[in-house]
């Protein structure tokens, strides 16, 4: 595993993964965006504010892994207990909101028209941030005995032998980013973060049994993330309903703009 930094002390794989997933992820967001009929200038600002989004939420994954760790060990550290994704899309969708809450007004488009987009965006990135955890040698497996029948998909390294769970992770990521990507393309689908919330909530839960990848204890006996897994999959229900109402009310808008031109010419 690549672990060590590529240049001086601070540019490592890890990193040069995360940028380019999230140059990705604003490219994509461009394209799906003019190919949906996005106004441009709403792209503009989703861009913006999805870089302050960033910031933030990698402030949150921090400030959520230090707390489980303080849940764990009694100990706070902010900057030294690594960061975790779901703590991370957390502070990132919040902040990302109270942007749009704060200019709404003066935007030129709607929140609910990227996203059928938004999750395709994030799912490329976090993809990209996982073969990032690779290089690093983080959220690794728990098994890799020669006995285990899935040995031979065991890789060596030189601390060890383990399963890249993080390339399994990443395959599905980029899998769930193509399907979305298609039923946006081929099938105006506008409810993909149905999609997103059940697949991901529910393979992050079982992949967790095999990560190795000790965070401590959110509720006896499961993992933060597979607490934070439960509620994405509940949530898929009543996101369903929210994005119903919010597409059906965009829709008599658009069609309320439309008869107002024509009455206009």
């Amino acid at each position: 595993m690549y672990k060590y930094p590529l240049i001086g002390d601070y540019v490592t794989l890890y990193g040069v993964c995360i940028a380019v997933g999230i140059l990705l992820c604003i490219l994509l967001l461009r394209w799906l965006g003019k190919k949906s009929g996005v106004d441009k200038k709403f792209l503009d600002f989703v861009e913006i504010n999805g870089y302050v989004a960033i910031l933030v939420g990698l402030f949150s994954s921090a400030l959520f892994q230090a707390f489980y760790n303080f849940i764990e060990t009694g100990e706070f550290d902010l900057f030294g207990s690594g960061i975790t994704f779901i703590g991370g899309l957390i502070g990132g969708v919040v902040a990302f909101l109270i942007g749009y809450a704060i200019f709404r007004k003066k935007l030129t488009g709607k929140i609910v028209d990227i996203l059928p987009i938004a999750p395709a965006c994030i799912t490329l990135a976090h993809g990209f941030g996982r073969i990032g955890c690779f290089f690093a040698g983080c959220c690794s497996d728990a098994f890799a005995d020669p006995s285990d029948a899935l040995y031979f998909l065991a890789m060596k390294f030189p601390d060890g032998v383990q399963y890249p769970v993080q390339l399994f992770e990443a395959f599905v990521l980029f899998a769930l980013t193509g399907v979305m990507i298609w039923l946006i393309l081929k099938k105006k689908f506008v409810y993909n973060f149905c999609i997103y919330l059940p697949v991901y909530g529910i393979w992050r839960f079982f992949i967790e049994y095999v990560r190795g990848d000790e965070r401590g204890e959110l509720i006896p006996g499961l993992t933060p993330s597979q607490f934070w897994s439960i509620i994405m999959v509940l949530g898929t229900v009543p996101v369903y309903f929210l994005l119903k109402y919010l597409i059906t009310n965009r829709h008599k808008s658009v069609k309320e703009e439309v008869s107002d031109t024509d009455n206009i010419q």
